[in-house]
């Protein structure tokens, strides 16, 4: 049986291709907001982090109101690295909203969210967006779409999609590239069209599938999911299937569903509703409720394996414990385990050191957002080098590859090209971009894309964008040039002077300014050569009684490089830790003395 007064679909889409935005107008247009009310831009983008750097991080519901059909929709992340989120939300929608940038293409991730959705068997409404933003070829956009949907198999009802014109920005859809449109009326027509509604057993017992997990300070654990089948109440009796296989009994204590960006208290759900349940006990991601006489769970949706791994440590450098609020492994083990509790695409190992825990994650940026949202809860710790995960496969070794998409300037493809080469990527595809530029598709070994992103910006003055998503495993494509410059490694602990630091900079690049505290085996710098130097940057001018025309000339200092925690991650070797502080990111050598180092590179050299 099918409710003809609901639809429920998720925006999917390349990364900045105008997901957020496009519900931004969505809700604007449908009475959300006062008339009066400052709306602040992305306001779906509720995460800290996430409105600085632009992108969603998590999947987030709301709900409008349309001809009196209610649509629930949820915003799903863009970067590949957050794939997870968008796998297992795609299991509570009927169908989806695939973005595509009028400019820029099918990306990487466009395929990667679209292959997903098409697995799933979800119908898919295309919207060409952007369309305000320069002149395309609209034909070999379409035959671009088209083609992609060939690839990735669609069947005979998935191929017939709809193609809906708009300017997310400007607020306006359209079904005709020809006729500029006044508001969103158009897009909100073909969802109605064009998304299955939801369809199932409205008589049957309770099946409800656990897809993300909310919290309330006031509440506690709220479990958001789609009723397959049947009727959930408030006070209702239910029993909750956990993927484990063990089974619990609890009690509906509070039902919800979304009413544009809030959840509202409602007494029941229906098969079809998008609900959030709060009550049930030890509820978490890929759990069933089913009702106590229908004990039937649903399958969990496949979640894709990590690919990347990095070890998260108790930081032991001499600054440890004066920036933290929580320091121990106690508390960091505590905080991990937590994570994989909603994160369904990240795994935590305990190790032989219970100072030591192994993390896998889908990438360096998936990773990144964890350590970046650890530092600012208050906690202190120090991250290994990502390091990519092997498997065998058939008895030979094989290693994630990803594809990856570099748009540049025309003069600097050929450094681009040069570099990757090095970097065991092979060329797949090369055209232009229509904006003055060249986009270079490559397949390349996941391992030898760490370190890349800083030197695609020096290598082309900060004009290269990139973009890659993990296509599979394939064999291991041999060794590659580590990075070929030293590091700057601090010899004694003290502040950094102008005269120890003007010393040092005619010989590497500088990750710190004057009058910061530092220590013995702390990085503070690149070398111009490839091996490690030992400077002391906290060295003082001797005074004497002898002057000298000139000698007393102020100090010329180069500002210093400051890195992100990204370009940290990606600077390091297998030697070398970042120690994560609320108020400080380090560079630092693994073993800080400096003989101790010298006599394990001279034994290392004398194999």
């Amino acid at each position: 049986m099918q409710r003809t007064d609901v639809r429920n679909i998720a925006i999917i889409a390349h990364v900045d291709h105008g997901k957020t935005t496009l519900v931004d107008q969505l809700l604007k247009q449908n009475g959300i907001f006062r008339t009066n009310e400052v709306v602040a831009e992305r306001v779906m983008d509720s995460n800290d982090i996430e409105r600085e750097r632009g992108i969603t991080i998590l999947a987030k519901n709301t709900a409008i109101h349309y001809k009196g059909t209610k649509i629930n929709i949820i915003d799903t992340p863009g970067h590949a690295d957050f794939g997870g989120e968008v796998e297992r939300i795609l299991s509570m929608v009927d169908g989806v909203l695939l973005l595509v940038d009028a400019i820029e293409g099918c990306m990487p991730q466009t395929r990667y969210v679209l292959k997903k959705a098409l697995g799933l068997g979800k119908k898919a409404l295309v919207v060409i967006n952007k369309v305000d933003k320069g002149e395309f070829d609209e034909h070999e956009l379409r035959e671009q779409i088209m083609e992609l949907f060939v690839e990735l198999g669609a069947n005979d009802d998935q191929f017939d999609f709809q193609v809906i014109y708009a300017s997310a920005k400007q607020g306006w859809a359209s079904t005709t590239l020809t006729e500029h449109g006044t508001n969103m009326a158009p897009l909100l027509d073909a969802i109605l069209h064009e998304i299955p509604a939801p369809d199932g057993d409205m008589e049957g017992g309770l099946q409800l599938l656990i897809c993300n997990i909310d919290y309330d300070p006031y509440v506690g654990r709220i479990g958001v999911g789609k009723v397959n089948r049947g009727h959930i109440d408030v006070g209702q009796q239910v029993v909750v299937c956990h993927r484990d296989g063990t089974k619990s009994t609890s009690k509906v204590a509070r039902l919800f569903q979304f009413e544009g960006l809030k959840r509202v208290d409602c007494p029941e759900g229906d098969m079809g509703d998008i609900v959030a349940v709060n009550g049930l006990a030890d509820m978490n991601i890929g759990d069933t409720v089913t009702a106590t006489d229908c004990v039937e769970p649903l399958p969990f949706v496949h979640i894709d394996e990590p690919t990347i791994s990095m070890m998260f440590m108790v930081n032991n450098s001499p600054f440890a414990g004066k920036e933290g609020k929580y320091v121990t492994s106690r508390h960091i083990r505590a905080r991990l385990f937590k994570e994989v509790e909603t994160n369904v695409s990240m795994r935590v190992e305990e190790t032989d050191s219970p100072d030591c825990f192994k993390v896998y994650g889908r990438g360096e940026l998936h990773l990144s957002i964890l350590i970046e949202n650890m530092r600012r809860e208050g906690y202190e710790f120090q991250v290994s080098r990502p390091k990519v995960i092997f498997r065998e496969i058939n008895g030979v070794k094989c290693e994630p590859m990803e594809m990856l998409v570099v748009e540049v300037p025309d003069a600097y493809v050929g450094s681009v090209m040069s570099k990757l080469g090095q970097r065991k990527a092979e060329l797949v595809n090369m055209a232009p971009d229509n904006q003055g530029g060249t986009r270079l598709e490559f397949k390349i070994p996941s391992r030898c894309l760490i370190g890349y992103r800083s030197e695609l910006l020096t290598d082309t003055k900060g004009f290269g964008v990139m973009s890659s998503v993990v296509e599979g495993y394939e064999p291991y494509k041999g060794d590659v040039p580590e990075r070929n410059r030293g590091s700057l490694v601090v010899f004694e602990d003290g502040v950094t002077t102008a005269y120890g630091l003007f010393n040092a900079q005619e010989r590497c690049t500088l990750f710190v300014g004057v009058g910061v505290p530092v220590y013995a085996g702390m990085v503070v710098g690149e070398n111009s050569r490839e091996d490690d130097i030992s400077v002391n940057v906290c060295k003082t001018k001797h005074l004497t009684n002898c002057r000298a025309s000139g000698s007393d000339e102020a100090l010329k200092l180069t500002p210093p490089t400051t890195l992100s925690l990204e370009q940290c991650l990606e600077f390091i070797t297998d030697d070398e830790y970042v120690e994560v502080t609320p108020q400080s990111i380090r560079l630092r050598k693994a073993i800080l003395d400096h003989s101790e180092r010298m006599r394990i590179w001279a034994r290392e050299n004398k194999k």
